[in-house]
């Protein structure tokens, strides 16, 4: 399927009143599209749809768009709110460690790229922390900076494993053993999907 078909079919997705802070509708994503301004279009269509819920198919559609377009970071944030609606969203406000404290000593990328280890709660039967992978996507920033402080999602290798999780509950970030940041659960939504859509 071409682009602007793609484009289409996503905003038959959205509900009709679903509007922007900015108050841009649907219809403007339709005027956008006459005009063969797709990537204004596609843009448009990202931020009607950060919020409110929508079926799993929209970013589905919006992350194939992307792909045909080349907006990497896009299609990432479109895939990565594929996994969100099947597995839930984890947001937290989490602060690293300064570099001259941690073993990271430059920015990451902050498009789901890093999988770091999380300790969660739950100890091993030798009383150490028992620790668990989860990706990481940092709300409005490109990278972030070690001693740097975002709010993040998470996306858990194994979100079963997260489910007693509570907004304020402190969970710490390791790239190894150590801690490598804090971060403190800001929200928690469970899946809008099953699991295996």
């Amino acid at each position: 399927m071409d682009v602007p078909r793609l484009l289409e079919a996503a905003s038959l997705l959205l509900p009709e009143e679903t509007a922007t802070e900015n108050d841009l509708t649907v219809n403007h994503v339709w005027e956008h599209l006459t005009h063969d301004e797709w990537e204004v279009a596609f843009a448009l269509l990202e931020e009607l749809g950060d919020g409110h819920p929508l079926p799993l198919s929209f970013w589905q559609t919006l992350a194939t768009a992307a792909e045909q377009m080349r907006l990497e970071r896009s299609a990432a944030w479109c895939h990565w709110r594929c996994y969100e609606i099947r597995h839930g969203i984890i947001r937290a406000d989490l602060t690293l460690k300064p570099a001259h404290d941690a073993r990271r000593q430059t920015p990451f990328s902050g498009a789901g790229v890093l999988r770091p280890m999380w300790n969660i709660g739950p100890r091993t039967p030798t009383g150490e922390p028992d620790l668990y992978v989860a990706g990481l996507w940092v709300e409005f920033a490109p990278f972030m900076e070690p001693g740097g402080r975002a709010t993040v999602r998470l996306a858990p290798l194994s979100p079963s494993d997260w489910q007693h999780l509570r907004p304020g509950q402190a969970i710490t970030m390791h790239e190894d053993r150590t801690v490598a940041g804090t971060a403190v659960v800001l929200d928690i939504q469970r899946p809008s999907a099953p699991a295996d859509s």
